[in-house]
């Protein structure tokens, strides 16, 4: 999607000074296209449930699911639900929306490990991902992910997008905090061998990566994908990480 003018020039005024070297990046929805994994398989394995429902019910059951039942995964990272409480607690809440209970026992288990086993084979990278790291690539610049999602876990998610060049990777249970917690992103930084004030954090939410990160140090950037107004924002915004190729560019 082409960024209009106004707000294309808006964005060069937030570009970051000096030399970058160093750029973390959050990994779901930003490298890797969990929308789309975490949809896709909601639909194989709720269709029974749901025999009835249309393209556009099932594009609402998909952001009840990933939008607006974040609550519950803000509980499991608080220690309150384990995480597939919590993605049990989601599916209800999105099939409770068009009149299906989940039923206990047998039926909830199978739907949770049908989903876990389907998720994983949607996963994949986003179209500007790898133009990018072959630029960071190119140019010597280090970068690795901070989750906000257990080490392992993702590990298999980047694996299976195939982004296994992506090395460096801190995740909640590597430092034992989650973010916005500044550590998280520090030992990021401390494990690229780059320095706080030097390295970029890119991530599609503004608030935990973009705010968060730069509140911890670093040059905070908000990876707004689908162009949402937020008027309050003065920070760095782009709508695609191959606005970023210019910002990492390393001079002749």
């Amino acid at each position: 999607m082409t960024r209009p003018a106004a707000e294309t020039a808006g964005a060069v005024h937030r570009r970051p000074p000096g030399a970058v070297n160093g750029v973390l990046f959050d990994i779901d929805d930003t490298l890797v296209d969990l929308a789309y994994a975490m949809t896709t398989a909601l639909r194989d394995v709720s269709e029974h449930l749901l025999p009835r429902l249309d393209q556009a019910g099932w594009e609402k059951f998909g952001r009840i699911f990933t939008h607006e039942t974040t609550h519950y995964y803000d509980r499991y990272l608080a220690g309150e639900l384990t995480f597939n409480e919590q993605r049990l607690l989601r599916g209800r809440a999105a099939l409770g929306h068009f009149g299906v209970e989940l039923g206990e026992g047998d039926e909830a288990r199978h739907w949770l490990s049908s989903y876990s086993r389907l998720q994983p084979s949607y996963v994949r990278a986003f179209e500007d991902v790898v133009p990018l790291l072959d630029a960071l690539d190119s140019a010597g610049i280090p970068y690795g992910a901070v989750s906000n999602n257990v080490h392992d876990y993702q590990r298999v998610k980047l694996d299976s997008a195939g982004l296994e060049r992506i090395g460096i990777l801190v995740g909640t249970d590597t430092v034992g905090v989650p973010k916005p917690d500044p550590a998280i992103y520090l030992e990021g930084v401390r494990l690229l061998g780059s320095t706080a004030d030097t390295t970029l954090y890119v991530g599609d939410n503004r608030l935990l990566d973009a705010e968060g990160s730069t509140a911890a140090g670093l040059l905070g950037v908000w990876l707004n994908r689908n162009g949402e107004p937020d008027p309050g924002f003065g920070g760095r915004e782009i709508g695609s990480l191959l606005e970023l190729q210019g910002w990492v560019a390393q001079p002749e």
